[in-house]
This record gives C-alpha cells, sequence and structure tokens, in this order.
C-alpha cells in the first residue's frame, strides 16, 4: 500500500507507516475499520491446491498458521509487530495467488506461471508464499520500505529455510525508477545462488547465475540493472498500492516498467482497485479478529484531486491501541483511467473481474464490517455503480 504525506516518487512504500505510536494505554473512542476485501480469519479446515488449472477456491483462506504464532506472542506478553498485524488482518495471499493463476492460464496459457514480481511488497508476504508453494518458482520482491524487506527476511522468508533465499530475491527501491533498486543485505550463509536465468528479455554480463554463491560482487551490492533475470510471467501490485502515484504521468510510466519486465512469450499484470460511493465520503469501519480489532479510517475525499488519507489502527485488549499503525495518502484511481494508461503503456488488452462488497451503511455493519466469502470475484463488462466493489484490473503484454 502506500504511504502518507510524501510526493508520489518517494511515497509508495506498502503496508506501513512511519507515523506507527507505541502500543499503549488510551481511552480514546473507539476507531473505525476494514481492509476492503480480507475476511476475518476463521476457525475452518482448508487444504492447500497447487494444481495449476485451478479455480480460485482459495480466496480468503484462513491463514491459521500465522495467526497461531501471533497468540503464542500475545499468550507470551509480548505486543505483535505492526507488520504481523497488516499481514493478517489485510492479506490473503493464497487468495491472490488462485486468482493469478487463474488470470495467466485464461489470457495467456500454453505454460505454466512459475516468474512472480512483486511490486510494492512490503513483507512480501505473497512472494513467500508464491515459492513456498512450488518448489520451481522464484519471485522478486520490489518496494521502498526497507524495515519491512529486512522484516520480510527475519520473519518471513526465514521459514522456508535456504531454498528460499535461492528463489527470492528483494529489492529496495522506487517503482518508478526499478533498475536503481538494490538488493536487500543478507547474511552472507543466506545469499542466493541466484534466480536460474535464461532470460528470454535478454542478457547481461553480470547475471546471478545458478552456480554456487554465484558472482558474490553481484549479489553484495547489486543493483536491478546489474542483473539479469527470467522475464517475469507475472507482476503484481496488490493492497492499493497504484494509488501512492498520484500523477497520470507517473502511473504510466510504472506500467511502461511492467510490460518491459514481462515475459517475451506473454505475461500479465494484475493489481487491485476499490471503489464505490462509500469511497468518497469520510468513512470508519472495523473488524474484529480472534485476539485483536483492526480499525480502517478514511478521511475526507477531495473531489478535484481525488485524494484521500487512510489511516489502519489496531486495538489488543481494552486499552491497548496501535493508532495510526499505517497511513497512506492516496490518489483513488478509476477504472477507465487505469485502462487507459495500460493500453498507453504497451499492454494488448485489459479485463476487469470485479465483486460487490457489503453495504458500509447498512445496519449489519453498523460495528464490524465483514466480507462475504461467497460472492466471487467476476470477469465484467459493465457493472452499476454501489455502494462499495473491489475489482483485479489484469493487464496482459507481449502475446
Amino acid at each position: 500500500m502506500g504511504k502518507s504525506g510524501k510526493k508520489p516518487r518517494e511515497s509508495h512504500r506498502q503496508g506501513r507507516g512511519r507515523r506507527a505510536s507505541h502500543f499503549g494505554d488510551e481511552d480514546g473512542d473507539d476507531l473505525p475499520s476494514s481492509a476492503y476485501d480480507a475476511p476475518p480469519r476463521q476457525n475452518e479446515d482448508s487444504s492447500d491446491d497447487n494444481d495449476d488449472t485451478s479455480e480460485a477456491t482459495a480466496e480468503d483462506e484462513p491463514e491459521r498458521d500465522a495467526e497461531a504464532g501471533e497468540q503464542d506472542q500475545w499468550r507470551a506478553g509480548s505486543m505483535p509487530s505492526k507488520f504481523h498485524l497488516y499481514q493478517l488482518s489485510v492479506q490473503s495471499p493464497k487468495g491472490d495467488i488462485s486468482y493469478l493463476q487463474k488470470f495467466f492460464l485464461m489470457y495467456v496459457g500454453g505454460r505454466v506461471p512459475l516468474h512472480l514480481q512483486e511490486d510494492f511488497c512490503g513483507t512480501a508476504l505473497l512472494s513467500t508464499e508464491w515459492i513456498h508453494t512450488d518448489a520451481r518458482r522464484t519471485a522478486i520482491g520490489l518496494d521502498l520500505d526497507l524495515e519491512s524487506l529486512e522484516w520480510c527476511l527475519e520473519n518471513n522468508l526465514s521459514k522456508i529455510g535456504a531454498d528460499g533465499y535461492s528463489r527470492m530475491l528483494l529489492f529496495h527501491g522506487n517503482v518508478l525508477q526499478p533498475k536503481d533498486a538494490r538488493l536487500v543485505k543478507q547474511k552472507f550463509s543466506d545469499l542466493v545462488h541466484g534466480l536460474h536465468v535464461n532470460s528470454d528479455n535478454g542478457s547481461g554480463s553480470n547475471s546471478c547465475e545458478q552456480t554456487g554463491l554465484a558472482d558474490s560482487k553481484c549479489l553484495a551490492n547489486s543493483t536491478m540493472s546489474e542483473a539479469t533475470f527470467p522475464g517475469r510471467d507475472i507482476i503484481c501490485a496488490f493492497n492499493y498500492s497504484c494509488c501512492c502515484l498520484h500523477s497520470r504521468k507517473d502511473l504510466v510510466l510504472y506500467f511502461r516498467h511492467v510490460c518491459s519486465a514481462l515475459s517475451k512469450r506473454g505475461g500479465i499484470f494484475v493489481m487491485d482497485v476499490y471503489g464505490g460511493t462509500s469511497s468518497e465520503r469520510k468513512l470508519r469501519l472495523q473488524r474484529k479478529f480472534p485476539s485483536f480489532t483492526y480499525f480502517w479510517e478514511q478521511d475526507e475525499f477531495d473531489i478535484i484531486s481525488r485524494q484521500t488519507r487512510i489511516s489502519l489502527h489496531f486495538q489488543a485488549g481494552k486499552k491497548q491501541m496501535l493508532r495510526h499503525a499505517f497511513t497512506y495518502h492516496w490518489r483513488l484511481w478509476s477504472i477507465p483511467e487505469i485502462k487507459d494508461c495500460l493500453e498507453e503503456a504497451g499492454f494488448k488488452s485489459v479485463h476487469v473481474w470485479i465483486r460487490e462488497m457489503p453495504n458500509t451503511q447498512s445496519s449489519g455493519n453498523a460495528k464490524e464490517y465483514n466480507a462475504n466469502r461467497d460472492v466471487k470475484y467476476e470477469d465484467s463488462q459493465r457493472f452499476n455503480q454501489g455502494d462499495a466493489w473491489n475489482a483485479y484490473v489484469v493487464g496482459v503484454a507481449n502475446i
């Protein structure tokens, strides 16, 4: 997701905010909230479906192992990291991956997607899940927030083991200047053997090859421009991160970078966006989880600049509150604007998968906002405006 109070080129760090306060005893009013598209974790059994041809049945699956770890942490008396709270309340990587596979097979096909790039990746939970579910997969994560990337290495990627470090690279940098992004430093023993490089996007003399520790100079301080990777099958930008780019010029520039990084054999870019009448007004919603409550607070909406400020808060117990854990200054893009920018950047076709979200003003959502797990995304040419909706926008390139 985005970041608050900075210029667009500097304000697109995902999933964290500089204004995080410490957990403490506060007697303020109950705060708002909702991440529009992540349901509460529920106590139900789920199984992984690694079939590449599967439908998006894993959408919104509970991440029970992660939450169990959080509860153990609370029972031990320590407070959870804001990144853990964010992952538990906002992200559903299994559901996203299921849709990514479905979109790729529908619009490109002919092969299994193996190479992913997650822009605005934050703690790269999606990338970690991507490589965890198939030993052939590789992932590249890019984000402007070094703290979240380092947290990923310590808490997400470390759970996969050495094999994970050999198939996933994290880069610290701006999505508008991806070639300048630098590899996040890892412990020398964990340095990536390098993604297997048979790039169909060209070759380079400083490629990180799959031979031992590869070129240590390349790995130690390399930029994206100094290493050659396979053309990405899928690039994604989730959690409404493209809202951090406030100008059309920057949005088109970003999409051009994405298009050039996709495989020459065909690839897709997928982003998410939200809207509806509730997105253009002040809004306070909340969602309860077993061990904490998550709040989404939406400030007044400026109809001229189409900008607003979003704040995420967390509460554990009755008095322990983490206010403004993440704060974002967003420019809310419409679907026609996004489609025009993707086409201008070189994408051959654009598809919209959308679903209606619960009415934020209904009596049932007065205190707690819950997404309906049974409402799936559908490929749509027309969709009447409502109180709230969420969509995947899929750009198809190089076919």
